[in-house]
């Protein structure tokens, strides 16, 4: 699983603009990566589940890959573990939100 959410990753990167400001969110973002570590989140109504966080913190936001959505997710770290915030969509999307 480690290994798809690399593909994951990976993916993302390859797709992400090169403009100035697609340039610098990639230098952002390759700062932070980290090798996906399981995490659990915490979604809306207090549902848990289980995700890859792909950076390190970011201030109190991290990216975790989803993998039963197929997506990444913005998460706040909260006093729990990292706490879904409704920000969807591809890791250079989710982080570039911040």
């Amino acid at each position: 699983m480690r290994k798809r959410v690399r593909e994951a990753v990976d993916a993302d990167l390859s797709n992400a603009p090169l403009d100035a400001v697609g340039r610098a969110t990639l230098r952002d973002f390759a700062a932070l990566r980290q090798e996906p570590e399981v995490v659990e989140v915490q979604f809306s109504g207090g549902v848990m589940g289980q995700g890859w966080a792909v950076t390190r913190p970011n201030g109190p936001y991290v990216v975790v890959y989803l993998p039963q959505a197929g997506c990444f997710s913005l998460c706040v770290e909260g006093p729990f573990g990292p706490l879904d915030i409704g920000v969807h969509g591809n890791a250079i999307g989710c982080f570039g939100s911040v």
